[in-house]
């Protein structure tokens, strides 16, 4: 697996690039951030695992969720999601990460077809049932709990549980990063949204204009936050990803008179 160049990075160029002396088309710049993530970050191998999905058609079940991304229109992941099995969640590790998945050896697959989800949960264990009979997210099991949409490009819905290859690929997105900020006057929270590349985070640090890096850490999903009073200072982020270790600096995201509540962009990783 190749570092991360910077997750995207392409992105930001992308809005003014131009094709043969005329602004690129949608459709273009859609094709380049493609090539772009799968130059930056290779996808991995097939692997077997099983997988069912939760709520309906709307897919509205699925928002909020362990990784903390809330209304998942608003944060840029939309109806194709799934939730993981705590083996892939990885204690919140596997947020944000992008799987390819296809069903196979059932009889309601709709063979030759694929999806691309995003994690944006945790399936639990059950612990009352058995792993092969009803306790399908139960360590250490390799599971996905797919939205109700996601399901329905691959299988038929009526199968409620199929057999899948799965395998991790870029996640690419539209837009840069999302910074929302929480908290209160002497702390700061920061949930960290639309991530591209390998799509999750290990570690996040934040400097106030009048203060060095400090160290933030993980409160839960993509949550990370520091006991500090840092209003009236313009804050810059530096973001580790998890999967290539890549550290990339974000400077002056929020100005010096960001708002709790408020969403910050900054460029792709």
């Amino acid at each position: 697996m190749r570092s991360v160049i910077a997750c995207l990075l392409l992105c930001a160029t992308l809005l003014v690039s131009v094709d043969h002396g005329r602004a690129a088309s949608p459709k273009s710049l859609k094709k380049r951030a493609t090539n772009a993530a799968k130059e930056i970050y290779n996808a991995g191998g097939w692997k077997q695992a099983f997988a069912t999905f939760y709520g309906d058609e709307t897919a509205r079940e699925t928002m909020g969720g362990a990784c903390g991304y809330g209304n998942l229109y608003q944060s840029g992941y939309g109806l194709m999601t799934a939730a993981l099995s705590s083996t892939l969640f990885n204690s919140g590790y596997g947020c944000g990460q992008c799987y390819e998945i296809t069903c196979t050896l059932s009889k309601h697959c709709y063979f030759g077809k694929s999806v691309v989800v995003t994690a944006t949960n945790l399936c639990p264990p059950n612990w009352s049932k058995p792993s092969n009979n009803g306790g399908w997210c139960n360590p250490p099991r390799v599971h996905f709990d797919m939205s109700k949409p996601a399901f329905m490009k691959i299988a038929f819905w009526r199968a409620g549980i199929i057999p899948v290859s799965y395998r991790r690929v870029p996640c690419v997105r539209s837009g840069g990063m999302n910074f929302k900020l929480g908290g209160n006057r002497w702390w700061l929270m920061v949930f960290i949204t639309n991530v591209g590349g390998s799509g999750d985070i290990k570690a996040v640090s934040v400097k106030g204009s009048r203060t060095g890096w400090i160290a933030m850490t993980r409160n839960w999903g993509v949550g990370f936050q520091v006991f500090k009073q840092l209003q009236g200072q313009s804050l810059s982020f530096m973001v580790t990803c998890y999967s290539t270790g890549k550290t990339t600096v974000h400077n002056n995201v929020a100005p010096a008179n960001w708002q709790l509540g408020s969403t910050y962009s900054a460029k792709q990783l």
